[in-house]
């Protein structure tokens, strides 16, 4: 039974994912570990995660019983593995940094960094000190977006991605994260999941009420996110013969308990479901996207 540090407690996360890992009798209870410490964290000045950290750190450790320790290296002593769930994708890369020494698997949510740069150095600390890592948003994971992805690609012997995806869902802007990488790292994570790595160039141009994004991939295959301010987040996703339409909120299984039970088998044996230079690419998909919104231009991956 893994020991769960949790960094951060500033966003709904904690409370979501702590419920399925501790509590036996939930209907999508995820076993293997438990939650038994965290670091509280917060970003001073941030609204986003000021307003919410006293209420998250009452429900952890008044329902749960959880173990409040002031320093992240200490946390770090004390857990097998550590979910680092800060709001504020800005402080990761220092936060990283505090436990990196102690080699032991971290899950970085959604999103790694705020900047390729920053991505690229918490790349740097997990190869300089062996210390595995891995990012996803849940809704990667989402069953009817999984299920979609198997069915088109089941027809395409040795093709394990589809042939294009079209996804939309609220693309609004928050505090602290710019332009997309607040909630447009959704749509993009289920971009990914269904096409793989290798986008090499992105035009963004905005549209009334949000954004619209064509990504082509080096293979030729292209892709499209349609960013509105509100509603449900959904694809099309495309094979060689066929589509297929994926409600990620049509499942009663939530997006959480999926990416949990990959992070659990990540943490048992150390090697990422996302590998983590697809989620470089990824944050710098998000940066080319935000150039080209603001530059009108198309923009190359490098």
């Amino acid at each position: 039974m893994l020991r769960i540090g949790i960094i951060g407690l500033d966003t709904s996360h904690v409370t979501a994912f702590t419920a399925l890992l501790n509590d036996s009798t939930h209907p999508y209870h995820v076993p293997g570990g438990k939650v038994v410490a965290a670091y509280q964290g917060g970003t001073p000045g941030l609204e986003l995660s000021m307003s919410r950290m006293k209420a998250y750190t009452n429900e952890l450790v008044g329902q749960y019983g959880i173990t409040l320790v002031p320093e992240l290296p200490s946390l770090a002593e004390q857990c097998d593995v550590l979910l680092l769930e800060s709001v504020d994708g800005g402080v990761h890369e220092a936060q990283f940094a505090a436990v990196a020494p102690f080699a032991k698997p971290v899950f970085i949510d959604k999103p790694l960094a705020l900047s390729a740069a920053s991505a690229n150095r918490i790349a740097d600390l997990a190869a300089r000190y062996g210390t595995p890592v891995m990012s996803s948003s849940a809704l990667r994971y989402a069953e009817a977006l999984t299920s979609a992805v198997k069915e088109v690609t089941s027809e395409a012997e040795g093709a394990p991605y589809a042939q294009g995806v079209d996804a939309f869902g609220p693309t609004p802007r928050g505090d602290g994260a710019p332009g997309l990488f607040y909630y447009g790292i959704h749509c993009a994570e289920m971009l990914y999941a269904a096409m793989g790595p290798g986008c090499r160039e992105v035009r963004a141009e905005p549209v009334p009420g949000g954004e619209c994004i064509a990504a082509r991939w080096e293979d030729g295959r292209m892709a499209t996110i349609r960013g509105r301010q509100g509603g449900s987040f959904g694809a099309l996703v495309h094979g060689e013969r066929q589509s297929r339409y994926a409600d990620v909120a049509a499942d009663a299984k939530p997006f959480y308990a999926s990416l949990l039970e990959r992070v659990m088998a990540f943490f048992q044996t150390r090697e990422p479901d996302v590998p983590l230079a697809e989620t470089l690419e990824l944050i710098a998909f998000l940066e080319a996207a935000n150039a080209s919104l603001a530059g009108n231009r198309t923009v190359r991956l490098s």
